[in-house]
């Protein structure tokens, strides 16, 4: 029986974003030794690759250029959401779970981190990725 396109597509996104999560709190959350910097921007810039590859797992027959645009766009609506200030909001984000999700200060430095791991996931989704699910659907064929 041949496989489905779509879901094979599905399979590989789901495990790159399972070993995007894994890598992204590895980097924060357990003591590897890495530099403050590394730690800092890599953790955002891995969260920020998730994004692109939870959009790429609900629709994998988009273009990767719209979804960097859409993943990008979202991770930027996130970082400016920490200039926005209310009890609740600011409690939520002192907590471990508020850290990991949202975030607690402002950097336009994680809007750039963001867009280079966005663009990178794309760049390895669109010349790789896809390639080889394609050639492999071929090859099963």
């Amino acid at each position: 029986m041949p496989v489905n396109h779509t879901s094979h597509r599905r399979r590989i996104y789901l495990w790159a974003t399972v070993l995007t999560v894994a890598a992204g709190l590895s980097v924060r959350y357990v003591p590897l030794g890495l530099p403050w910097i590394v730690m800092n921007y890599a953790g955002s810039a891995l969260c920020a690759m998730m994004i692109y590859w939870v959009l790429a797992l609900n629709w994998p027959r988009r273009d990767a250029a719209s979804l960097a645009v859409i993943a990008a766009a979202i991770a930027t609506l996130a970082e400016f959401s920490r200039l926005y200030h209310v009890g609740w909001l600011d409690a939520f984000r002192a907590t471990l779970p508020g850290m990991v999700l949202l975030g607690r200060y402002f950097s336009a430095r994680n809007i750039a981190a963001y867009w280079v791991a966005i663009a990178a996931a794309a760049l390895l989704d669109e010349f790789v990725l896809r390639r080889r699910a394609d050639t492999a659907l071929i090859e099963s064929k």
